[in-house]
């Protein structure tokens, strides 16, 4: 399967598995150095492993390299940046919708595991690909 490109640039993923009722999905996440994933927060609770790459979370300065585990309980609220020359690549899975925040605290945009779902199959659609994620 190849890196399905998201809408922000340096982003991408391979979608692993996606549950019927939108509770949530699995998924491996690219993202290329220097990449910023802005201030979000999760409704339902999210699991990162890191397969590759470091990754610093702007909110503590923990860094997380190779083999590394976050877990964020729902309502975690974080943000975090790709550092060093390599990629990171994450194992995700994660439940629930993704809000990302304003300044103020106020949600600028909403991602939810539908939205990551229709966007996967755009791209199949879009590029003669097969349906090759778990859909259950």
């Amino acid at each position: 399967m190849p890196w399905i490109p998201m809408a922000s640039p340096g982003l991408s993923f391979k979608p692993l598995r996606f549950f019927r009722d939108g509770a949530g999905w699995i998924y491996l996440f690219r993202l290329e150095p220097g990449t910023v994933i802005p201030r979000h927060r999760h409704t339902g609770e999210t699991h990162g492993f890191n397969l590759s790459g470091t990754r610093e979370l702007l909110d503590t300065g923990e860094v997380i390299g190779p083999g590394g585990y976050v877990y964020e309980p729902p309502g975690n609220i974080d943000s975090w940046r790709v550092t060093g020359a390599e990629p990171v690549v994450l194992l995700i899975n994660t439940r629930g919708a993704i809000e990302y925040l304003a300044e103020d605290g106020e949600v600028i945009k909403r991602v939810t595991p539908e939205d990551r779902l229709q966007t996967y199959r755009r791209w199949c659609e879009q590029n003669g690909a097969p349906f090759l994620a778990t859909l259950e």
